[in-house]
């Protein structure tokens, strides 16, 4: 079988004596006849020889053109359709000197449905089939989750699944903690509950003045009323909404734009997205795809741009992108939105007032993101995405929770909350529970208890939301945190289980999915590794706070549990008999001989220090 070196090189001089100077595409292969890239040009004759040069070209470009055996192209009528015919080509071939983003299937919004006395409000991903509205789309589901909590804070629209709307007779913990009106047991009317919805929208439309004037005439009319409860809800309702602007400095103008930024070091590139709807920041996230031909900043952002807007992800197409460098296919770009997508999107590097602070925060995020990817370890890095892929994460996880609990044949159980993010363990948020009223050795009961507290606390204080949350059991366990998470609302964390599997040696654990489906990995996959980081970490922490539960309760005199005796008495007891064990000896009337010791209490501490 020939090899590159020895078979014939391309003859690219009679190839490009005939090629057009019509815009189109071009595909180029190797001697086994498989693609290598695929590009598009307004002139395909300037373009294709642009690689054929006698020098100039940089390493990585050489490298490419060495391996060329053959170049097919296909002539169309503009730049426009030779772009839109590009994509289609990268989708379907995954030529590997293309830059080849990641399909992250769908962005996620924030659902209001309609059509019912109490609609509901929810993360959505994926087509827009139910009856309602949609406002995004939001870069990840995290800026989804801080939404919805804002927004459940603020407004107390219910979050919860239809069937368990459907099927309670109490209200659940989200009423008790403040952050819904009871609409399942009919604790709030629909003409009340309406004016949460319509405030709800107003502030996702971005319309925060208008609902800013709205409260400050409810509160104004409550007040009027006598109706201070009312009043009050409508000043706290203010007060956040200030509070949110106040955290959205940057916050200026109105419609729909997208800001990207790019930044390139030590041969690795960063792109950061900005997404702006309705004049507000929804979020941000970063791609790092792979400058495999070393052509910098202005050709990666074109290639880059060209996959994000022409695939088929479920996102809007904004009126506006903002970009760090100039790219030669900006118009291109533009008219094949058009033509595709029937959207009209203006692309522009030069901008003022508003954006260009948009475009300052992008352009500084990729940098500082791209500085702490060369910083990271690659391990590290390695297990995040390799978790990601066995879990089937549509992003990497952000923010993870792990909880294990602990005890000695039921003395003294303690639940263990580790938190880890992609630089590691987060030690100031770590958390321990003491678990009570619950039967010995009953697991199930404090997983509930502990993780209860934990995430009713959370949404109460409004702080972040793990991205996923990984529970030290089997299916058991895992059930017990889907059912905590149904009955606070909860529906934008993963679970995980991890069982130790049948030998119970490392190694050879059993991760349960959310779905219930179980997987084992092999025993050197880097997620696993990961996992299993997160699960000793909360093991260390559950054992080292059980046995400082257990020790304190040891170390306490059982004199301690006596009505009527304090320091000086049970220093005065001690003293007299020379320890707790001769005072345990005494009878009632020796204790009673103690100075300060009565006959009464005499028979107290008789009776407690010999009762089980």
């Amino acid at each position: 079988m020939p090899t590159v070196s020895d078979a014939p090189e391309f003859d690219s001089k009679t190839f490009l004596k005939n090629l057009t100077r019509q815009p189109g595409v071009y595909q180029m292969y190797d001697l086994a006849g498989k693609i290598l890239y695929v590009g598009k040009a307004k002139n395909l004759k300037n373009r294709v020889s642009s690689y054929f040069h006698k020098s100039g070209l940089n390493p990585k470009t050489h490298a490419l053109v060495q391996r060329i055996r053959s170049v097919e192209v296909t002539v169309t009528a503009s730049e426009a359709e030779a772009l839109l015919l590009e994509q289609n080509l990268i989708k379907a071939q995954r030529p590997p000197y293309n830059i080849l983003l990641r399909d992250d299937k769908s962005y996620p919004y924030i659902f209001l449905s309609q059509g019912e006395d109490y609609p509901r409000l929810a993360l959505h991903r994926g087509p827009k089939k139910f009856k309602g509205r949609y406002f995004g789309p939001f870069p990840s589901a995290g800026a989804v989750r801080d939404s919805l909590q804002f927004l459940q804070k603020t407004f107390r629209m219910r979050q919860c699944e239809d069937s368990v709307f459907r099927n309670r007779s109490r209200p659940c913990l989200q009423y008790q903690i403040g952050r819904c009106t009871g609409p399942c047991v009919g604790l709030i009317d629909p003409q009340d509950y309406a004016a949460d919805v319509r405030h709800t929208a107003m502030f996702l439309e971005g319309k925060n003045e208008s609902l800013h004037d709205e409260l400050v005439v409810d509160m104004s009319r409550a007040a009027e009323a006598l109706d201070f409860e009312r009043a009050a809800a409508a000043r706290d309702q203010i007060t956040a909404l200030r509070q949110v602007q106040a955290q959205h400095s940057v916050e200026n103008g109105s419609g729909n734009a997208d800001v990207v930024a790019c930044a390139m070091e030590a041969g690795e590139i960063c792109i950061h997205v900005l997404f702006i709807r309705q004049g507000r920041v929804l979020g941000s996230k970063s791609y790092f795809p792979k400058d495999l031909l070393g052509e910098g900043e202005s050709a990666v952002l074109g290639e880059f741009l060209a996959q994000f807007y022409l695939s088929e992800r479920a996102m809007d197409i904004p009126a506006e992108v903002v970009i760090s460098h100039p790219v030669e296919e900006a118009e291109a770009l533009s008219e094949a939105v058009k033509q595709a997508l029937g959207r009209n999107m203006s692309i522009s590097d030069s901008v003022r007032t508003h954006r260009a602070r948009w475009l300052a925060m992008a352009i500084e995020a990729a940098r500082q993101n791209l500085r702490a990817r060369l910083g990271n370890q690659d391990s590290t890095l390695k297990k995040y995405e390799a978790l990601q892929a066995t879990l089937q994460l549509e992003e990497m996880p952000e923010r993870m929770e792990c909880f294990d609990i602990s005890h000695s044949s039921g003395e003294r159980p303690v639940a263990s909350c580790v938190v880890f993010d992609r630089k590691g363990p987060v030690k100031s948020d770590y958390r321990r529970f003491n678990i009570e009223n619950i039967q010995a050795g009953d697991d199930y009961a404090a997983m509930e208890q502990a993780l209860t507290r934990r995430y009713a606390r959370l949404q109460k204080e409004s702080k972040p939301l793990p991205s996923l949350l990984i529970v030290d059991g089997g299916k058991g366990q895992l059930n017990k945190a889907r059912e905590v998470m149904g009955e606070l609302g909860i529906q934008t964390i993963t679970l995980l289980g991890v069982a130790k599997g049948t030998t119970r040696k490392p190694g050879f654990e059993t991760l349960i999915l959310e779905d219930g489906t179980e997987k084992v990995l092999a025993s050197d996959d880097p997620a696993l590794h990961l996992i299993q980081q997160i699960r000793d970490e909360a093991h260390r922490f559950a054992v080292t706070g059980h046995k400082q539960a257990r020790d304190k309760q040891r170390r306490k005199s059982r004199l301690e549990d006596i009505a009527g005796v304090g320091p000086t008495r049970r220093r005065q007891l001690l003293n007299h008999f020379g320890g707790l064990q001769e005072v345990m000896r005494a009878s009632v009337d020796d204790i009673a001989k103690v100075p300060g010791i009565s006959k009464k209490l005499a028979q107290e501490v008789y009776s407690v220090l010999h009762s089980e």
